[in-house]
């Protein structure tokens, strides 16, 4: 059984910073392809970035690009959201989720279907 563990959810001002993190059961951790996703109450769940098994390959939300930093510590099974100049609109319950992709490139790994193990998610809250 895979299981993703989110922590480091909270209540921040806008412009302030929080860091993320995704502790994976360890054997899967190196051969898949991580990404977060996000949702807003009322909202459909969203993609936020991803990381290649690698952790070469890196893609991100048009949203966030400039922001929030997507890494990873395979020594450690864990991968990392490092968030930046946080806004209101970025208020939600963020997800980590798993995929078994080889590809080098996760350019196209924006599509929640796409991916096989899911986290329970941690809220993360921007006050204005």
């Amino acid at each position: 059984q895979v299981q993703l563990e989110e922590s480091g959810g909270g209540l921040v001002q806008a412009g302030g910073s929080l860091r993320l993190s995704c502790a994976t059961s360890g054997r899967i951790f190196g051969s898949y392809a991580m990404g977060w996703f996000r949702q807003a109450p009322g909202k459909e769940r969203e993609f936020v970035a991803a990381i290649s098994w690698s952790g070469i390959s890196r893609y991100y939300a048009d949203s966030v690009k400039g922001r929030f930093t997507i890494s990873r510590d395979n020594a450690k099974n864990t991968v990392y959201l490092q968030m930046n100049s946080l806004k209101p609109e970025d208020t939600a319950v963020y997800y980590c989720a798993a995929a078994k992709v080889a590809a080098p490139t996760v350019v196209g790994l924006t599509s929640g279907g796409k991916y096989d193990y899911w986290g329970q998610g941690t809220q993360v809250t921007v006050s204005s």
